[in-house]
């Protein structure tokens, strides 16, 4: 799996604004997961290496910390990553005949990664499946060293962890502005924003992120229909 020099260095500066939100995230991530879980730095280096979902890493701190049994915190985090799922069906054939390296960018998905794989154009000359591999790949490199210089943090030295969790919103807010500058159409963020505010007024906040971004999905879907996929 070789690649060029060129390519690194163009995937390498398309992430760094999520490396610059990852690290620090994976930061905190380790230190909440020390304070409060009570578990070695290992522990939170194995997490993120084998599970690295950072929202779901975050909840299950509260809820390791909280003694909810294993059942309950993979049912929590198999709702809050559902959205994974959508993101899957829409590069699917964009990831046709990426061989071996599908397995990776299937596992090493994130919002983030998503967010810069639809907005950016691989350089020329290169294959879009190696560009995306490694803007997945170095996302992931960064949460995983981030959460062990935390958790090794946590433990030399006690920190005062509070609104450390807020950097994950923040991080959300820039990609979505991102977005908007790439797609310049208002109506998906108008929808999924109207969807949003749907959900939370019918349901509250109970699963509000996976009910919202089914009923955006079917209401693009829907849309896209009507004008025949213009």
């Amino acid at each position: 799996m070789g690649f060029s020099a060129r390519l690194v260095a163009s995937a390498f500066q398309a992430t760094l604004p999520v490396i610059l939100g990852y690290f620090p995230l994976g930061f905190a991530f380790g230190l909440l997961f020390v304070e409060h879980v009570g578990l070695p730095w290992g522990y939170a280096t194995a997490m993120s290496l084998i599970v690295f979902a950072g929202a779901s890493q975050f909840l299950a701190v509260g809820l390791l910390a909280a003694g909810t049994g294993v059942f309950e915190i993979a049912v929590a985090t198999f709702i809050l990553n559902a959205r994974h799922a959508f993101f899957g069906l829409s590069v699917l054939e964009r990831w046709r005949g990426a061989g071996v390296k599908k397995f990776f960018l299937i596992y090493w998905l994130t919002d983030e990664t998503y967010a810069l794989m639809t907005s950016l154009k691989a350089p020329p000359e290169s294959k879009e499946a190696d560009f995306h591999v490694l803007i997945s790949g170095i996302n992931y490199s960064a949460w995983c060293i981030g959460s062990t210089a935390g958790a090794l943090a946590g433990e030399a030295s006690s920190f005062d962890t509070t609104g450390m969790d807020f950097a994950l919103t923040a991080l959300f807010a820039v990609l979505l502005v991102e977005q908007m500058r790439q797609v310049r159409e208002a109506f998906p963020f108008v929808l999924a924003f109207l969807a949003g505010i749907a959900t939370i007024v019918v349901f509250g906040g109970a699963n509000m992120l996976l009910i919202s971004i089914s009923l955006s999905l079917a209401l693009l879907i829907a849309n896209g229909a009507r004008r025949g996929w213009a």
